[in-house]
C-alpha cells in the first residue's frame, strides 16, 4: 500500500470512527470496503481490531446509558454467529458471503423503510446478535442488525449498548479470527498504524454528539447500513 493510499484509509477511518462514536456503529461499513479495494488480506482482521479499542472508548463515555440486558441477550445470540462467521470465512468464496450477507441487510433496511420496526424483545435481540456476529467476524460489518433492533433508543443508551456488545464482540472475532489463522504480524502493524486516525475520530465524535435527536439516530443509522451494504455489493461485483 503506497502512502497516499494508506494516507486515504486513515481519513476513512477518522471520519468512520466519528460516525461510530456517535450512533453506536460504522467503523466497518465505512472503512472495510476502502480497505477491501486496496488490500483484502487486511481484512477483516484489522478492523476488528481498531473496533476493540474504539469500543472501549465507547463503552467509558456512555457507561451509565448501557442497557446491560439487553447487552445480555445480544451476546447470547452473537457466540454461536460468531463460530458460523469464522467457519464462512475459511470456507466460502469471499464474493458469495459479501452478496449474501449485503442483500440482507438492504432487505432488512427496506422493512424498516416501510415501517417494519422489531421491538427489542429478548427473541429478536439474540437473533439480532447472532446476525451481527456472523458479518462481523466474517466481513467486520457487524452494525446493521443491531442498529436495527435497537434504532428505537436515545442517542446515548444506543451508542452505549451497541459499544458494550461489540466490545465483547469483537474480542469473540478476534478470538476465532487467530483460532483460523487470519490474524498476523502485517494485520497487527496495519492497525497500529490507524490507531491514531481512531483516536482523533472518536474525539471529534464527542462534538458531533450534542447536535443528535433520536429520529437523527433512526435516519443516519438506516443510511448508514444502506451504504456499507450498498458498497459490500459493489466490492464484490
Amino acid at each position: 500500500m503506497t502512502g497516499l493510499e494508506l494516507a486515504l484509509v486513515a481519513l476513512v477511518v477518522c471520519v468512520a470512527s466519528c460516525l461510530q462514536g456517535a450512533i453506536g456503529f460504522g467503523l466497518g461499513m465505512l472503512a472495510a470496503p476502502v480497505i477491501a479495494l486496496l488490500d483484502p488480506s487486511l481484512l477483516p482482521g484489522s478492523i476488528v481490531l481498531l473496533a476493540a479499542g474504539l469500543t472501549v472508548l465507547g463503552v467509558l463515555r456512555d457507561r451509565t446509558s448501557v442497557d446491560l440486558r439487553g447487552t445480555g441477550w445480544a451476546l447470547l445470540g452473537r457466540v454461536p454467529g460468531t463460530a458460523a462467521g469464522a467457519l464462512l470465512v475459511a470456507a466460502l468464496p469471499p464474493q458469495a458471503l459479501a452478496l449474501t450477507l449485503a442483500g440482507t441487510v438492504l432487505l432488512a433496511v427496506l422493512l424498516s423503510v416501510c415501517g417494519w420496526q422489531p421491538r427489542p424483545r429478548p427473541a429478536a435481540v439474540a437473533a439480532a446478535g447472532a446476525a451481527s456476529g456472523l458479518m462481523g467476524t466474517a466481513t467486520s460489518i457487524g452494525g446493521p442488525p443491531m442498529a436495527l433492533v435497537w434504532h428505537g433508543s436515545s442517542p446515548a443508551r444506543m451508542r452505549g449498548t451497541m459499544s458494550a456488545f461489540f466490545l465483547v464482540g469483537a474480542l469473540m472475532s478476534l478470538t476465532a479470527l487467530t483460532a483460523v489463522g487470519s490474524i498476523d504480524g502485517e494485520i497487527l502493524r496495519f492497525a497500529a498504524v490507524l490507531l491514531p486516525a481512531m483516536l482523533l475520530g472518536f474525539a471529534l465524535s464527542g462534538v458531533v454528539n450534542g447536535r443528535l435527536d433520536k429520529a437523527l439516530v433512526r435516519r443516519v443509522g438506516l443510511a448508514a447500513s444502506t451504504a456499507g451494504a450498498v458498497l459490500v455489493l459493489v466490492q464484490a461485483l
